[in-house]
């Protein structure tokens, strides 16, 4: 078997032409007696002809008795289409091919859910889709998604190696170091009780890289979470994993800028202004109550702390003699929410534990709210001014401690973001991305249930030299070279400037986060170990290859760009995994199971 040419490659000047053809039965059309069948393979469709005067009634009556997806082999003569037949929507719809004869290579039963029609097939179950992922992968859009990863792969690894870096794989079997997302564990046969752990990222091996002398490496790495899944989040996941040495923060900057240029200019043609703009993590919060702004909705948050510090609202006068503040922000447009909407947006603010929702609605010329009787001349001429006012305006406050007060206002800006999409009152262009790098974030965050700092990155992140005196007298202050970059209200990665020497490292463990010295040596030994050998200044950065992936494909979900993905209980279910295992097994790996096996 040979095809001549692929399913999307047939034009006018192939006319007159035999050619071989093989792929799915995509669809098929039987006007007055001939039979039409589009053939489609990987890279599109061609229209193929079925004359009973041209074929050989068996051959036919084979071609007659074809389900959708039943995959055949035609061998045929190209020819234009009549004049009116032509169909835009292929690039192959200006011809044919009439078929000579044809081979069925294998029939299609009846299937669960049509490939054929996109708008069909999007509303399918999410859950018969990924039971049958081979079927729902025939679909072009999901191969259009698969080709534009394997594009955006192949452009990354080019680039990096254009900027002379090396590909290392790191061991996917490492050791346990509960910090941050729980861990899947591997158990070791060869010594019962203890475990392999699978890497949540290969940090600590890029490091000791760069001890190594290795100084520019990068890889697609695999990586392990068992924590609860969302829309963006699977067990197992891809970074584009980097890291440097003797850089500073502007080096690392411009290396993903020319990496993203380069990615989106290979997957969409576009070309993306450089460099990015950079706010730090306070401003973020100030304007957007997000550390991941959506920069392209507008809505900023706008403090009034000033202006209400004396306010008869002692909503707002006893949040800001307790130490917060006042914030409020403008959805233009929205004055016309529903109860309903009104609701939703107060139970985000009670989430963030909240009493309520404070707001006015701005209809016929008047302000509709019960706080508003509080608010005197000069306030309201502060509100109209700062928020630009205007009919049909609703006007939604915060008054609570400064974190909480930014991400409660945050939450509800993103919320009535989407209202103002369904209503078309908000437009946001397809091809348009605001990058932004987001910085200076607070290098700990303190834990009151636990009573101790833990880092707000992870612990080998380096703290901005000019805060280093603070660490002991004044943590919360201490900034660290930490740095996020962010596309349309999505973190794309995230990365730091590493410690490189191990005094400080070993502070940071024991002193701050109060890591016994033990257990430093237990956890991280090998590492300050590693570190008191010559370690040179570094840092790095990971990227979410999978959601980088869907940004580019327009898809809300990461599971629409990974082959075989998990649902959001972790589970495979074309292949109904994870699944049980025999007592043998387990005997061999000396482990005992206690639950109960569900019926």
């Amino acid at each position: 078997m040979k095809r001549t040419h692929n399913c999307n490659e047939l034009r006018p000047a192939h006319a007159g032409q035999q050619v071989t053809l093989a792929g799915w039965v995509h669809s098929r059309r039987d006007l007055g007696g001939v039979l039409f069948i589009d053939l489609r393979d990987r890279e599109g469709r061609t229209q193929t002809v079925f004359d009973p005067a041209d074929l050989p009634k068996e051959l036919f009556e084979a071609a007659t008795k074809l389900h959708s997806e039943s995959v055949i082999e035609i061998i045929g003569k190209v020819r234009v289409r009549p004049a009116g037949t032509d169909n835009p929507k292929i690039v192959t719809g200006q011809i044919e091919v009439l078929v000579k004869e044809i081979t069925v290579l294998n029939h299609a039963e009846v299937l669960p859910f049509p490939v054929d029609d996109p708008e069909v097939a999007s509303k399918v179950n999410e859950e018969l889709r990924l039971q049958y992922r081979y079927l729902d992968l025939r679909r072009p859009e999901m191969t259009r998604n698969l080709r534009v990863r394997s594009k955006v792969a192949t452009a990354t690894r080019v680039f990096m190696e254009e900027q002379g870096f090396l590909e290392v794989e790191t061991p996917t079997l490492f050791k346990s170091t509960p910090e941050g997302a729980r861990e899947f564990l591997v158990p070791n046969r060869r010594e019962p009780g203890s475990f392999y752990a699978l890497p949540q990222s290969p940090q600590q091996f890029k490091q000791i890289l760069m001890c190594a002398g290795v100084e520019r490496y990068f890889q697609l790495a695999r990586c392990y979470r068992d924590e609860d899944l969302r829309a963006d989040r699977q067990p197992e996941f891809t970074q584009v994993d980097i890291e440097m040495s003797f850089i500073e923060r502007e080096d690392l900057y411009a290396l993903i800028e020319g990496l993203l240029k380069r990615v989106w200019k290979t997957a969409l043609g576009q070309d993306i202004p450089t460099p990015f703009r950079r706010i730090s993590f306070e401003e973020a919060l100030n304007r957007y109550g997000i550390d991941k702004p959506d920069t392209r909705l507008g809505m900023e948050l706008v403090d009034f702390t000033e202006e209400f510090r004396a306010s008869t609202f002692k909503v707002f006068s006893g949040a800001i003699t307790n130490g917060g503040v006042v914030k409020a922000m403008n959805a233009k447009g929205l004055a016309g929410a529903t109860q309903g909407q009104i609701e939703t947006m107060t139970e985000y603010a009670k989430s963030f534990g909240a009493k309520g929702l404070a707001y006015i609605k701005v209809e016929n010329g008047e302000w509709k709210s019960p706080i508003v009787k509080f608010f005197n001349d000069a306030e309201k001429a502060a509100l109209k001014s700062k928020l630009a006012i205007e009919e049909g305006d609703l006007i939604l406050f915060a008054a609570d401690q400064w974190l909480n007060a930014c991400e409660i206002l945050g939450k509800i800006r993103l919320y009535c973001a989407e209202v103002l999409k369904a209503q078309g009152k908000l437009t946001v262009p397809a091809d348009r991305f605001d990058f932004l790098w987001v910085v200076d974030f607070p290098l700990l965050s303190f834990d009151k249930e636990m009573n101790r700092w833990y880092s707000s990155h992870h612990p080998f992140t380096a703290p901005m030299a000019e805060d280093v005196p603070l660490l002991k007298s004044d943590p919360k202050k201490v900034r660290g070279q930490h740095y996020d970059i962010v596309v349309n209200g999505v973190e794309l990665g995230g990365g730091s400037i590493r410690i490189h020497r191990p005094d400080v490292q070993k502070t940071i463990f024991e002193e701050i986060l109060q890591i016994s010295p033990e257990e430093t040596t237990l956890r991280f030994g090998y590492m300050l170990e590693a570190f008191k050998y010559g370690a040179p200044p570094h840092g790095g950065i990971a990227l979410g290859f999978d959601r980088l992936i869907a940004i580019l494909c327009a898809t809300p979900s990461i599971r629409d760009v990974i082959a075989f993905p998990k649902t959001a209980k972790g589970v495979c279910l074309m292949t109904n995994s994870p699944a049980s295992v025999s007592p043998r097994q387990l005997r061999d790996l000396h482990i005992e199971v206690k639950t109960a096996k569900k019926e």
